[in-house]
């Protein structure tokens, strides 16, 4: 019934508007985009559009004091004296005529570092004026492609029917294109309330707009931003570590303030720092607006070349506050000659401040969608919508969602279906896809010639994957189920293997799934899987080494996992399983070819006739529990998605138990237990870290497979794009146990603080990393590590590398070495 209400009330508010609309421009007739435009002494406000054109809606028309502000041009305020409905009032802005008087710089008396300093002096005041309120929020969203090249490193660029209607005959069209008219409840730093009441995306009558004031909040009084990394505010407490400033004129507002316009300049250019201007009022030294430029490689995107972010503030004169009124945050990037152009507008209207909210006002939910807020009509979004739709962008919403209706047709996806399904004779060989939209599934068969799975073992040799798979799909009820096999023929022991997996997920609000496999596969002592397929093929075949041990897994288990509370998810496991020894079948290699491989047992690797173990059975029984403290999320109609809180730990929690052995003496019990932690240090990096302990009962006799064994890496490379689950020098084996264990994994990122500071170091655009790593098992002595290298090496725009140095120490024994990363590899495998 609250609903209802809801729009009851909005309806009738909508149409009690009175709307004032017009095109703005500058004196030679150009439009001018993005200004100002609001009600004095309210917070009715809204933004021209790129074509210069505004609407802006007022409870009534009478006597309105309507302003209109642009950085660069004199205020105008202009009164609107009639009762139509609908008022169309063009405005001409004349070019600000700058008081250069006050800018003759003395070198030891620089004005502008006065006025930053008293800013900075008073922003905690100026901050808490705006530290709670509510407010009305629009938000416009458009993402492009400009000039997509037809072929890309020599091949054809394939877009599909659907991409190609969006580009005309240059490449150039919209990609992305949505609204979002939301109510907003906030509380300084960091608490907010969001209820979205109308959301729309062009070409999809079912979607969710992203563009939400929960991802679009920066605030200048911070110290530092969040863009990725944490960009230093112009007039943080440090900022003349970062910055220096010149005051470039200044000016009258209409309500004959001073505004000082002063040029914000970068101290160091690989730095997180921003760079343009920024404008602050005289005498209460608020910001009056915000014009500033962020380069890609200055927060760590390389693919980003330019970010563009624009305020503007608007002053009321009763309650003497400077309030935000729109906000604009543009950008470009590209790759590969692809260019990608963004736009985001927002508009927030209708403030009120409050003094204290009740103390249930704000919880984990961030983002609310109010019942069928994808279904509003041209109607509502014409009379409600602050910035006037451009003449691309009218076009854009016309043809997609006329052609929506198209596509989702049976007839248009049938025919779509039929020419991507045409089944080619070398699709035996290199694998075939079956869809059929309408129907939401789709079957799979990776091909006798699969490639890609292609690698290498001393067990196996050479060995190749193929398979099947089915997959159907209901995503208003967020369902998915998955049918697959998985067929692995290995060329050396000439042994034919068939796993099969199926997985159900049953909805999208606490992600209940179930989901269980069975066969014959080979697997690692290690479950966790230190060493991937692609690394150990490379180790083997051009070094001879075979670090990868494996044996024969017979197996069938089954899962069900869900959410149970929030933050809180609970996974249980109940599984049989076989397994046998197995031995190397094949000393080939590209090179070394006189040297041996190891044996297949890490316990003995110079024993090429003794197993690891004994083949047994038994059952296995695992519960585990993750816990994401004072965890976020946004409810929306077809599903609820989560957020983890930083400020947080991550906490995991285990319970293990074989039972029905083939032997009493391989049933045990242990409990597990990890802490992940990423302790923000603001613009000075993080530090990330992960402590595991765990505890073994009644496993003395247990399978050397069933021990606890930690991610080692004696090939020299990594695989992850950080170091907080590996020690880097130590042995897959050396220190596994059946006891009691306990491993730290501390690195520190200075996401660029450090490495921006140095000479010449400062070209690579680099982030610094330093690491401890540590292990404690009973009847052996500590196991340590320490690292230090760089990371986000590269070429050009492809930052994929690391190297560090590794220093470890056991028993007296110390080994230094470097390890390689190459993060690309996490994707390969």
């Amino acid at each position: 019934m609250r609903n209802y209400t809801l729009i009851a009330f909005l309806f009738f508010t909508i149409s009690n508007f009175a709307q004032i609309k017009g095109t703005i421009t500058d004196n030679k007739g150009n439009p001018l985009p993005f200004v100002s435009v609001f009600e004095e002494n309210t917070y009715a406000g809204t933004t021209s559009n790129e074509q210069g054109k505004y609407q802006l809606n007022v409870k009534e028309v009478g006597k309105n004091k309507i302003i209109f502000q642009y950085l660069g041009f004199k205020t105008q305020k202009i009164t609107v004296a009639s009762g139509e409905k609908t008022v169309n009032l063009d405005v001409k802005l004349q070019e600000e005529s700058f008081d250069l008087n006050e800018v003759v710089i003395d070198p030891k008396n620089n004005p502008a570092n006065a006025i930053i300093r008293s800013t900075i002096a008073n922003k905690k005041e100026n901050s808490d004026k705006t530290g709670r309120y509510t407010a009305d929020f629009y938000s416009k969203g458009m993402f492009k492609v400009k000039d997509l090249p037809k072929k890309i490193l020599g091949q054809k660029v394939d877009l599909g029917p659907d991409m190609a209607s969006n580009l005309d005959s240059t490449g150039t069209g919209i990609l992305y294109l949505s609204e979002t008219i939301s109510k907003v409840t906030f509380q300084k730093p960091d608490k907010l309330k969001e209820k979205i009441i109308a959301s729309k995306i062009s070409g999809n009558n079912r979607g969710y707009s992203y563009n939400t004031a929960a991802l679009s909040t920066y605030d200048f009084y911070d110290n530092t931003l969040d863009f990725d990394v944490r960009m230093i505010s112009p007039i943080a407490d440090n900022a003349f570590s970062y910055y220096k400033y010149k005051l470039e004129s200044t000016f009258y507002d209409d309500n004959n303030q001073q505004i000082n316009k002063i040029k914000v300049i970068p101290r160091r250019d690989k730095e997180p720092v921003f760079e343009g201007y920024i404008y602050i009022v005289d005498d209460s030294f608020a910001i009056y607006a915000i014009d500033l430029d962020i380069k890609g490689y200055r927060m760590k995107n390389e693919f980003t070349e330019v970010m563009n972010l624009k305020q503007s503030f608007s002053f009321n004169a009763k309650n003497k506050i400077w309030s935000k009124n729109a906000q604009t945050l543009s950008f470009s990037a590209g790759f590969f000659g692809i260019k990608f152009l963004g736009n985001f507008n927002y508009v927030y209207s209708n403030y009120e401040f409050h003094d204290a909210f009740e103390k249930k006002t704000f919880g984990n939910e961030l983002v609310a969608f109010e019942l069928n807020a994808n279904k509003k009509d041209d109607a509502f979004w014409n009379e409600i919508r602050p910035i006037p739709l451009t003449i691309e962008e009218q076009n854009d919403y016309t043809k997609k969602d006329s052609l929506q209706t198209i596509r989702k047709s049976r007839k248009y996806t049938d025919s779509i279906d039929a020419k991507n399904n045409k089944f080619k004779v070398w699709d035996i060989f290199m694998g075939y896809d079956y869809k059929n939209t309408f129907k939401k599934y789709s079957f799979e068969f990776n091909g006798l010639l699969n490639i890609s799975s292609l690698s290498f073992n001393t067990v196996q040799g050479f060995n190749l994957d193929s398979g099947f798979s089915f997959r159907k799909w209901n995503e208003e009820k967020g369902q998915e189920t998955s049918i697959s096999t998985t067929f692995n023929y290995g060329f050396s022991d000439e042994r034919f293997r068939v796993i099969g997996e199926f997985r159900h997920r049953f909805n999208n609000i606490n992600y209940a799934t179930i989901w269980g496999s069975g066969g014959t596969k080979i697997a690692q002592f290690n479950n966790s899987e230190p060493i991937t397929k692609f690394v150990n093929s490379i180790s083997s075949l051009f070094f001879k080494d075979n670090y990868m041990k494996l044996y024969n897994l017979e197996f069938a288990e089954i899962n069900y996992g869900q959410d149970i509370a929030n933050g809180i998810n609970l996974t249980g496991k109940i599984g049989y399983e076989q397994r046998k020894p197995l031995f190397n079948t094949t000393d080939y290699s590209f090179f070394k070819k006189d040297d041996l491989y190891s044996s297949n047992n890490p316990l003995a690797p110079n024993d090429f006739v003794t197993p690891a173990f004994d083949q047994h059975h038994l059952f296995k029984a695992l519960v585990t529990t993750r816990i994401n403290f004072g965890n976020k999320y946004i409810s929306r109609p077809d599903g609820r998605y989560n957020f983890r809180n930083d400020k947080y730990p991550t906490i995991y929690l285990a319970f293990e138990k074989t039972f029905a052995a083939s032997e009493k003496r391989y049933e045990f019990e242990r409990i597990g237990a990890s802490v992940l932690y990423d302790l923000s240090l603001g613009n000075k990096g993080v530090l990330g870290n992960n402590f595991r302990a765990g505890k073994f009962f009644n496993a003395e006799n247990i399978s050397f497979i069933d021990y606890r064994h930690f991610n080692g890496n004696q090939t020299h490379i990594g695989t992850s794009s950080r170091y907080l689950n590996v020690f880097n020098l130590m042995s897959y084996y050396s220190n596994s146990t059946n006891k009691s264990y306990f491993e730290l994994h501390s690195e520190y990122n200075d996401t660029g603080f450090i490495m921006n500071k140095i000479p010449l170091l400062n070209l690579l655009k680099s982030t610094l990393n330093v690491g401890f790593h540590a292990l404690t098992i009973p009847d052996r002595k500590p196991y340590s590590e320490f690292t230090v290298g760089l990371d986000n090496l590269g070429f050009g725009k492809f930052k994929l590398f690391r190297v560090d140095y590794v220093h470890s120490y056991q028993s007296g024994i110390q080994q230094n070495g470097v390890v390689f990363g190459l993060k690309i590899l996490n994707v390969l495998d």
